[in-house]
């Protein structure tokens, strides 16, 4: 009996440690790839401008994706004028080429680092839109299809 109630603390003092998600959404991608014109868009109302978020980009992928890398450039909407521009690139593999992230199956999910203890500035509507730079080694033109992608996401974490 002692250890149910041992078990039980320390489940309710990991979630009460754990950050809270404001926002958790999912974008499925047509046909496991994602064309380099059609970004993925999320909406994000935010009313908390005091306490400090976390914002991570979350993507699915699976043996299909043929980099080990991903380079994203993320447009920043605040009432729909353009605030920021950024463009990012994420390890999707070691160097031997195991996929990083979670998961026992094919699909791997990665959640990436996009911004850190940062404050939204105002309270209003923000828009992300996501899109994909890779390209072939060589190549100045962006890959039109990138495949081996299932899903991207925007995941945004309020510390408590």
């Amino acid at each position: 009996m002692q250890n149910k109630w041992c078990f039980l603390f320390i489940a309710l003092g990991m979630l009460s440690c754990s950050k809270q998600a404001f926002f958790n959404k999912y974008v499925s991608l047509n046909n496991d790839k994602w064309a380099i014109n059609q970004p993925v868009n999320f909406d994000v109302e935010v009313t908390d401008t005091i306490t400090p978020a976390s914002i991570f980009i979350t993507v699915r992928n699976t043996n299909l994706y043929p980099y080990s890398n991903l380079y994203l450039i993320v447009n920043s909407y605040f009432n729909h004028t353009i605030s920021q521009i950024d463009t990012l690139e994420y390890e999707m593999a070691d160097p031997s080429g195991r996929w990083l992230g979670s998961g026992f199956a094919e699909v791997k999910e990665n959640k990436l680092v996009f911004k850190t203890n940062t404050n939204f500035p105002k309270k209003g509507a923000y828009r992300f839109s996501i899109s994909h730079a890779n390209r072939a080694n060589g190549s100045l033109k962006g890959d039109e299809f990138l495949i081996g992608l299932t899903d991207v996401g925007m995941r945004i974490e309020y510390k408590k």
